[in-house]
């Protein structure tokens, strides 16, 4: 009961600063679009870099691997650089996530907002 009260008063508080907080809000927006965050898969093989809105902004494939599976059957080799880019993608956007969910915890105080992370990305 207590908690949800302290919520209500922080809401409230939220509510009478919303100029600011959208101010705010897209001084965010500009800024997770600026945030680079990489990960690699396949110890570094596939590195893929990604923004804080969630859109990729490169995919490196590590040379050496690619003269290394020239050799072999292109299938296999098609198959396994897929994939390692699938690993390395998904790594980042959870990074990407994470970032968001930092800035918007910054944002409201950390006050839990249902929704309110969907429009940053």
């Amino acid at each position: 009961m207590f908690d949800q009260l302290k919520n209500l008063k922080s809401l409230a508080g939220l509510m009478g600063n919303a100029g600011e907080i959208k101010e705010k809000f897209e001084q965010m927006q500009a800024e997770l679009a600026r945030i680079e965050i990489e990960a690699d898969a396949g110890a570094g093989a596939v590195r893929v870099t990604v923004n804080g809105k969630m859109q990729i902004l490169q995919v490196n494939l590590d040379p050496a691997m690619i003269t290394a599976l020239a050799g072999e059957g292109a299938d296999a080799d098609k198959v396994m650089i897929e994939e390692l880019i699938v690993a390395a993608t998904n790594a980042a956007m959870e990074k990407a996530q994470l970032a968001v969910k930092d800035q918007m915890a910054e944002l409201t105080g950390g006050m839990n907002l249902p929704g309110l992370d969907g429009l940053l990305g």
